[in-house]
């Protein structure tokens, strides 16, 4: 696919970041766009996406792709990464709240997903639960994370679904009862993946939401959410980055 998007598109080939970022909801890509610090990848050959470079303080140039929602279309696009350069991949997603952490907006690292989804079983077999991959990358992205000033961050589970609209009360019980966190849809499929291909993942949790039960729900902070999203994503890139790792 990717060999014949870029005959078609007669683009060269150039390979991506070693880091890049989904970013579900495209606010970071917009805010990167509007304030003209990111560029268009000149070599992407996805025909669904744009892959846009930015350069990350202290970290170096990270690529970035915004609004592929979903499982299926999360995994579509990180299979096609790390063919064409990509050795880390942070997903940071919105998500609602599940258990009542505090006032929102945090951040949930995820250490497992309910698999609510269909990708996922297309990677692993059947299971309750998509576990992240490299326990130990996630303690090290947690040390890392604890670090940062004003950044609230949570470990723990999370629950990929499908259908954001049949987020039903009995369904939300029963997540809950499982001690899940949050809901989002894309983590569990991520980590099927990360797992079947041996890539690294992390996936994290922009809890911004209280399932749209009370008024002015939805935010994520200055920038809608931008300068802290990048903060974490640096932070797991240094976790990743530690000597003899990555």
């Amino acid at each position: 696919m990717l060999r014949e998007a870029r005959r078609q598109r007669n683009l060269p080939t150039i390979d991506t970041p070693s880091i890049c970022v989904l970013d579900p909801d495209g606010d970071v890509v917009r805010a990167l766009k509007q304030s003209g610090t990111s560029r268009r990848h000149q070599g992407w050959a996805c025909y669904h996406t744009e892959l846009e470079i930015f350069d990350l303080p202290g970290i170096g140039e990270v690529g970035i792709i915004g609004c592929a929602v979903g499982a299926p279309f999360a995994v579509l696009v990180a299979e096609q990464l790390f063919v064409s350069g990509c050795r880390l991949l942070v997903s940071v997603t919105s998500a609602g709240r599940i258990a009542d952490l505090g006032p929102t907006p945090y951040f949930v690292l995820i250490d497992r997903a309910l698999r609510d989804e269909g990708t996922s079983y297309h990677y692993q077999p059947p299971s309750s639960f998509a576990d992240a991959p490299d326990p130990a990358l996630i303690a090290r992205v947690e040390s890392e994370l604890k670090r940062l000033d004003r950044v609230v961050v949570h470990k723990g589970a999370t629950w990929t679904t499908d259908a954001p609209y049949r987020e039903t009360e009995e369904a939300i019980a029963a997540a809950r009862a499982d001690d899940v966190l949050a809901v989002e849809m894309e983590a569990a499929a991520l980590y099927a993946f990360a797992a079947a291909k041996k890539r690294t993942v992390v996936a994290l949790a922009h809890v911004t939401n209280t399932m749209a039960v009370a008024e002015g729900d939805f935010e994520k902070g200055e920038a809608d959410g931008t300068t802290v999203t990048l903060a974490v994503v640096a932070a797991v890139a240094r976790a990743w980055a530690e000597p003899g790792i990555g």
